[in-house]
């Protein structure tokens, strides 16, 4: 972290279904401000946004709802089995969503929050790592995920293999990433293990 900056933003990322809202409800617990790039997600596309609206360009309005309001698994079922169309909407969508995320990080500077965690699935892809000093990849087995994702979620196996086929491989994460925390057991081990990474973080960034 730069001698100028006196904010420590840690990027957390990682497989879909692994845990990371698990990690990142820890990491608010010991006293992290919270970034949601998700949350981001959803606001940047809300009805009337520039956003949706060139999303609506590229796909066709068979992506909105009756009352013109995204229609998002109607929007996932066209890019999580086209790659090229994923790109597309990481093309439209990223600009605005790092946008967001660039304000919030600068407002919790404003306020001095010393600890900054960016949670953003698509951390990577959006290059969102480029505003982060530290960078943690919750990881877990396929079969562990799949069967998180359906309990979750309520998809089919062949919408959860989609998903899983657009993102990147476990090795991909543990050779980009400080801290590896893998989701394989009881969900109290997962949160002792996040305990333990926020603490050595805070202790690696303390005044």
């Amino acid at each position: 972290m730069s001698e100028t900056r006196d904010t420590a933003v840690i990027g957390l990322t990682g497989q879909s279904g692994a845990g990371k809202t698990t990690v990142c409800n820890v990491f608010e617990e010991c006293g992290f401000a919270v970034i949601n790039a998700d949350k981001i997600a959803r606001e940047v596309m809300e009805k009337g946004s520039a956003c949706l609206e060139e999303a609506v360009e590229c796909f066709g309005k068979n992506i909105l709802n009756g009352d013109e309001t995204l229609n998002r698994q109607a929007l996932a079922d066209i890019v999580f089995n086209d790659k090229e169309k994923l790109e597309q909407l990481n093309a439209i969508s990223y600009p605005y969503i790092t946008s967001e995320i660039l304000k919030m990080i600068n407002k919790f500077r404003e306020e001095k929050r010393r600890y900054v965690l960016l949670d953003a699935p698509t951390l990577f892809e959006s290059r969102a790592d480029d505003f982060c000093d530290l960078i943690i990849s919750v990881t877990a087995s396929e079969k562990n995920r799949a069967e998180r994702i359906a309990k979750r979620d309520g998809i089919s196996a062949e919408q959860i293999k989609n998903r899983f086929s657009s993102q990147h491989s476990e090795n991909f994460f543990i050779n980009h990433s400080d801290f590896i925390i893998k989701n394989n057991k009881s969900a109290e081990l997962l949160r002792e293990k996040a305990k333990e990474v926020a603490e050595k973080i805070k202790e690696y960034y303390k005044c």
